[in-house]
């Protein structure tokens, strides 16, 4: 096996050095092996990422707070509203976010109809919206993800140096935002789609003005020949 990895000539010479040295860990990928002494990190698709990927480590933070309800005064400004308002109809929030990220046919009435029993559910067993928010979680993970944008965990480790040691492992990491994650969901559920439904906004155009270019032909008008 670790002949044919040294054999591949997709890894650089610096890999193939890595790999005869003995006492080396490696970890298989899709593009040959990776000698775990490399670092890893994550791509903006929430992959690992290591040598010779290229991708972003600096993490980027979210446009607008958590409770940041009426977003900024710019250019999406009205959109901000909009979004505020759909926060007290959160399953159309939910499917329109969902539409957005997911682009695909009939995404909204999917997610839209899925949250509202879910909701009805909750509401009738539990009287609250308790049992949505267990499964709406991972748009945000998914969002959090695809933009590379920082979670909970190294929001805290800025301001305040909490988690540090969280934040230092990758597997960890992205564990222990997983369960931020969930729990913004569930605690602060309104305000968590409204932010993510911002963040979208300003990042991602609907799905419904992505319409192709068509070109139309205009035929000539009559032409008569002078003398």
């Amino acid at each position: 096996m670790a002949n044919n990895e040294e054999s591949n000539p997709l890894l650089s010479p610096e890999v193939k050095d890595e790999l005869k040295k003995p006492n080396k860990r490696v970890i298989s990928s899709a593009a040959g092996a990776i000698p775990a002494a490399f670092p890893m990190g994550w791509t903006a698709d929430g992959l690992p990422m290591g040598h010779g990927v290229v991708g972003e480590t600096n993490r980027r933070q979210w446009d607008s707070g958590l409770c940041a309800c009426f977003g900024r005064n710019d250019e999406f400004c009205s959109s901000d509203i909009e979004v505020c308002l759909l926060g007290m109809a959160p399953c159309v929030l939910y499917g329109s976010n969902a539409e957005r990220l997911g682009s695909a046919p009939g995404t909204f009435a999917n997610h839209c109809l899925l949250y509202t029993g879910l909701y009805m559910l909750g509401q009738s067993f539990f009287g609250s919206n308790c049992v949505a928010p267990c499964f709406t979680y991972p748009t945000r993970t998914a969002i959090r993800r695809k933009f590379n944008l920082e979670g909970s965990c190294e929001a805290l480790n800025r301001s305040c140096g909490c988690c540090g040691s969280f934040v230092e492992d990758e597997v960890q990491r992205e564990q222990c935002e997983s369960a931020c994650d969930f729990a913004t969901h569930f605690f602060c559920h309104p305000c968590a789609l409204c932010q993510e439904g911002r963040e979208l906004r300003r990042r991602l155009p609907h799905p419904g003005f992505n319409a192709q270019q068509v070109v139309v032909m205009i035929p000539p008008g009559d032409q008569t020949m002078g003398r």
